[in-house]
């Protein structure tokens, strides 16, 4: 199985992406892709710019390592109970290429935040918007206080029923 995994953050010391680098340890047997969304760093979309310019290289890139992977695993920073504008960015101008951006994909949306919420209501668009971008959502979890639940030094969940629940839900992209 080939899963590609990122975190929705163009953050340098990004949690979410230390939450999608222990999730795809965990995954055996498989062939692992984690992306940096800094390397999909594009001009922010208007139709303006898509009529003058095109669709840039960098996503087609995107949308196309998305269709190669057999799974995906997607954290997902919350910026004012939203998407980063790094990830919305992207995804903006992926869906111009197709809005069925996750092509069917099987996923598994994750988010976490340094507070109680756990970046819920971002996890919460994202699973809700799903269908309309052919997302294929077997399981998502939120990890409240991440500090708390995450050892930072060791690289793992340290919280036994987050890390069961992420277990679980890692175990949905197999079936």
């Amino acid at each position: 199985m080939k899963v590609l995994a990122f975190a929705a953050s163009n953050s340098r010391q990004s949690i979410n992406n230390a939450l999608v680098k222990y999730a795809t340890s965990q995954i055996e047997n498989a062939e692992i892709e984690i992306l940096d969304l800094n390397d999909f760093e594009m001009p922010i979309y208007s139709i303006d710019r898509e009529k003058d310019n095109g669709i840039p290289e960098q996503a087609q890139k995107f949308y196309d390592k998305i269709g190669a992977a057999d799974a995906v695993i997607v954290s997902f920073a919350e910026h004012n109970g939203s998407y980063t504008a790094a990830y919305k960015n992207i995804f903006d101008w992926t869906s111009r290429i197709d809005m069925k951006v996750y092509q069917n994909t099987p996923m598994v949306l994750l988010a976490t935040s340094p507070g109680p919420g756990g970046a819920q209501s971002v996890l919460g668009a994202a699973v809700n918007s799903a269908p309309y971008f052919a997302a294929d959502v077997k399981a998502h979890l939120s990890v409240p206080s991440f500090f708390d639940n995450f050892d930072m030094e060791a690289g793992k969940l340290t919280n036994g029923e987050i890390n069961d629940a992420l277990s679980n839900a890692l175990k949905q992209l197999a079936n």
